[in-house]
């Protein structure tokens, strides 16, 4: 039997986020995104020292530059310091985007701050507050942001204590929504002989597999509409007998919300409004008195679908919310923020049978449906139609950082705007 213990498992802090393309928003919501990377740590801080966690680990990406800013490392140091003043032991990798060889300040480090190196898998006894050896724990940093090679298998269990647990920044499996960076296999972390797979680098969290834990804690606070949901982290707590429980805690000062607003059934734009402000209102209500930055994505099928479809239209829609959220009865602790409104809707066409007309128009369905009926032909077919334009730096890297839902409910609305046209042509 061993000796029961606690810890944080944390990952992908990116302090001093610089949260790019807000300009438009007032200076409350700009200076509240500003420190929500630091607010989320102090919620960290707060939650280790009220659990009496025995040690902390954090899997990369402390930091969200190379280059750390001066105030990030002055606030993690002090973060450190209260942490190790509790007795709470921290052990820290570092990822691709605060690489050891990035420019740092000379600041001292908190004792009992255990910094893993690059040269190879570090091996560091953790202890209980009282003192008693629970675990080893394993890890390696990035000496570069971009380290290709598979650091899982550097990984070694060493005798000698109870349960061993492995931090490491990683791309399991391939996962396509990130760098490929330190990339391995999932199977070749469950048969490694480590009990627990501290993980970093996706920013979802997610648990991989139980016994031995595969697990990524996700980061503790979103930074764009890509990143919406809960972001915290895991208090994980392991038995004399080594049970593992997971506790997920939430972290995050802001709140990344996208909300989905159907105009089915809607003839009128003041209804279209009300869905629009209801909407707002209830997520508000979910938010646990958090601020909210939030895209409205905007689905259905309708009559209101071909207004939608004018870019100033939807600027106004999206400038009158703005100005209803500044009105409405909320605080500057709780306000709402609506960042963006994407159209995903349809008209009350039917291209189904559309296809099945003679001439033109059906044979262009026909084609339409063809190539929206896979995410490979979808992207072939937007190369092929900007062939012309493609070799601007800008417009390949737009292309390809649509995802395949994106790049086929893009040629969807092209389709059905070509033949609402020609079809107004034939009438």
């Amino acid at each position: 039997m061993g000796v029961a213990f606690s810890f944080i498992h944390a990952a992908d802090l990116h302090l001093d986020s610089p949260f790019k393309g807000m300009g438009s928003a007032p200076d409350y919501v700009k200076e509240r995104l500003r420190d929500s990377t630091f607010a989320a740590l102090r919620r960290l801080v707060a939650i280790a020292k009220q659990e009496r966690v025995d040690f902390i680990v954090l899997s990369g990406d402390l930091y969200d530059a190379a280059d750390r800013s001066l105030r990030a490392q002055l606030k993690l140091q002090r973060a450190l310091t209260e942490l190790t003043e509790e007795g709470i032991d921290v052990f820290i990798v570092h990822g691709n985007h605060d690489p050891l060889s990035g420019r740092q300040a000379k600041l001292d480090v908190p004792s009992g701050v255990h910094v893993c190196g690059a040269e190879g898998v570090e091996c560091i006894p953790a202890h209980t507050r009282n003192g008693e050896l629970v675990a080893h724990v394993y890890g390696i940093s990035y000496a570069t942001s971009a380290v290709n090679q598979n650091l899982a298998q550097r990984f070694k269990v060493k005798g000698g204590a109870p349960f061993h647990l492995a931090i490491l920044h990683a791309n399991v499996d391939g996962n396509a929504s990130h760098d490929n960076y330190a990339p391995c296999q999932l199977q070749e972390l469950v048969d490694s002989g480590f009990q627990y797979w501290a993980l970093g680098h996706i920013h979802d969290r997610r648990v991989l597999h139980e016994y031995p834990h595969v697990v990524y804690a996700g980061n503790i606070q979103g930074r764009s509409i890509r990143e919406t949901g809960e972001k915290g982290i895991y208090l994980v707590s392991v038995s004399s007998s080594g049970a593992i429980t997971l506790d997920f805690r939430e972290v995050a000062d802001v709140v990344w919300q996208e909300v989905s607003v159907t105009i089915d059934g809607l003839e009128r734009e003041q209804q279209l409004k009300e869905r629009l402000l209801r909407s707002m209102d209830e997520l508000v209500k979910r938010s646990s008195g958090r601020p909210v930055v939030m895209r409205f994505r905007i689905e259905g099928r309708g009559v209101l679908h071909e207004r939608l479809m004018e870019s100033i239209v939807v600027d106004e829609w999206l400038e009158e919310l703005r100005e209803w959220s500044s009105d409405g009865e909320y605080s500057l602790d709780t306000w709402i923020w609506p960042d963006a409104i994407s159209v995903r809707s349809g008209g009350l066409l039917q291209l189904e049978a559309t296809a099945e007309e003679d001439g033109f128009v059906g044979e262009l369905v026909r084609m339409g449906i063809a190539g929206v009926s896979s995410p490979e032909s979808a992207r072939d077919w937007l190369m092929d139609a900007m062939d012309k334009t493609r070799s601007q730096p800008k417009i390949r890297e737009w292309v390809a950082a649509r995802s395949d839902e994106e790049l086929i409910q893009l040629l969807q609305q092209a389709m059905e705007l070509s033949v609402s046209l020609l079809k107004e042509d034939e009438e």
